[in-house]
């Protein structure tokens, strides 16, 4: 009389498929987590070691600039880590064992959706609550910084170029600047020039701002379609601020990328707000110079045989037109907040949707599952985050939908990894 095979207890295969997954997404997270801090340090190595900041500061600025490197880690290390753990099970036939003991794939997938649905989470939790933690306290610290040491931003008798500013610099002694020059443009797009006997630089704790104090000023500005004709003034003193984000600074003060994403949330339904109202006021504008256009063309019309006496009025008038209809409220600033409040989401999601398409595509390893799975997971990593810098490119320059930048990438991982499962299973 045969004797019926023990069954297995309820989670030992999860059990033991889970804990491969995690020592390969270990692996791999230490990796990525090497390679963005190191390219952290370098960027400090740059702009702060090379000019002798403290020591104990520039350790500080490393762990302050720690979440934003476990955020971008995780959902790399989970895609990885899935291949390379699939790649083991199917190279040492242990996936084939299972089947033929009647274990069904998704017993053995299983582990792979738990554990990744609970890294996105991760992910999230650290991109939305740890990063603008980190990155505010990042800006006071290099604030702080900037006061004992304004070398950091500013060097004697050099040219800093900021958006859309440019700084030139004399001497730099302590938080004094001598002799300093500033080109930029007025509210309202003029171009300027400041020049300063003296410029102290001071610290705001609650801004993102390089502030400087400039003593004997004097200012030119050019008048914009007027060739040769300008303005100038003098003052005594004058504060002057340079917002660090849009420069080449290290400063992060509270941006888009730092909000969390209920901050986000509300920062864009105020813009959004802000912006339909400007449209709708542009939009009554636009139909305004459009109604005195028709009436004076018509009031020309029967003003025959003098015309061209009555017409007169009619260029002016419709450049007005022209440049009222034309002239729609920039979107650019609504739609890099959108960009940032949907990478919130999409990222942290790619740990779940990478886990989709690295099973099937590992479980086909023969041979060297762990190293296959590596490489095949830095090649697609490379692809998903170029996806991911094009399609934040196309939603910041080019007007392109902020959501379908973010997801798209996410959305393709997905397709492809369920087309490997239909694959996986035509092919049995």
């Amino acid at each position: 009389m045969s004797k019926r095979a023990p069954r297995l207890a309820p989670g030992i295969i999860e059990t033991y498929v889970g804990r491969e997954y995690l020592f390969s997404f270990f692996v791999s997270f230490a990796f990525f987590f090497i390679v963005f801090f190191v390219n952290q340090l370098l960027l400090m190595a740059e702009d702060i070691l090379s000019k002798r900041a403290p020591l104990h500061d520039v350790l500080l600025l490393l762990l302050f600039a720690t979440p934003s490197v476990i955020a971008m880690s995780v959902p790399f290390a989970s895609l990885v880590g899935a291949l390379m753990a699939a790649g083991r099970l199917a190279a040492d036939s242990e996936l084939l064992v299972f089947q033929a003991s009647g274990v069904r794939t998704s017993r053995v997938f299983l582990p792979f959706v738990v554990l990744g649905g609970l890294l996105s989470v991760a992910s999230f939790a650290v991109n939305d609550i740890f990063l603008p933690l980190g990155t505010l306290e990042f800006g006071k610290l290099y604030r702080k910084m900037l006061v004992s040491a304004p070398a950091l931003e500013l060097q004697p008798w050099s040219s800093r170029h900021y958006k859309d500013i440019t700084v030139v610099t004399g001497d730099v002694s302590g938080s004094t600047v001598s002799d300093i020059l500033i080109f930029d443009r007025t509210e309202q797009g003029q171009q300027r020039v400041i020049s300063a006997k003296k410029a102290e630089l001071e610290s705001r704790q609650d801004s993102s701002e390089l502030v400087l104090t400039l003593q004997g000023v004097w200012t030119q500005t050019l008048k914009d379609g007027e060739t040769g004709r300008f303005e100038y003034s003098s003052c005594d003193t004058m504060e002057y601020r340079i917002s660090m984000s849009d420069g080449n600074s290290l400063v992060s003060g509270i941006g888009p990328r730092e909000m969390s994403s209920v901050d986000l949330g509300r920062s864009i339904a105020a813009q959004t707000a802000d912006w339909d109202g400007r449209d709708q006021a542009m939009l009554r504008d636009a139909e305004r110079a459009r109604a005195i256009l028709a009436e004076s063309y018509a009031g020309g019309v029967a003003a025959a045989p003098a015309w061209e006496g009555a017409a007169a009025p009619l260029p002016p008038l419709l450049s007005s037109f022209s440049t009222k209809a034309a002239s729609r409220p920039e979107r650019r600033n609504l739609d890099i907040y959108s960009l940032e409040f949907w990478k919130k989401f999409s990222i942290p999601a790619g740990a779940a949707c990478f886990v989709i398409l690295s099973f099937p595509v590992g479980a086909r390893a023969r041979r060297s599952g762990r190293s296959v799975g590596f490489g095949l997971g830095l090649l697609i990593s490379v692809l998903y985050w170029a996806l991911l810098i094009g399609g934040q490119t196309l939603g910041s320059r080019l007007g392109f939908s902020p959501f379908w930048s973010m997801w798209a990438p996410d959305v393709l991982v997905l397709a492809s990894g369920l087309l490997a499962w239909t694959l996986a299973r035509r092919s049995r």
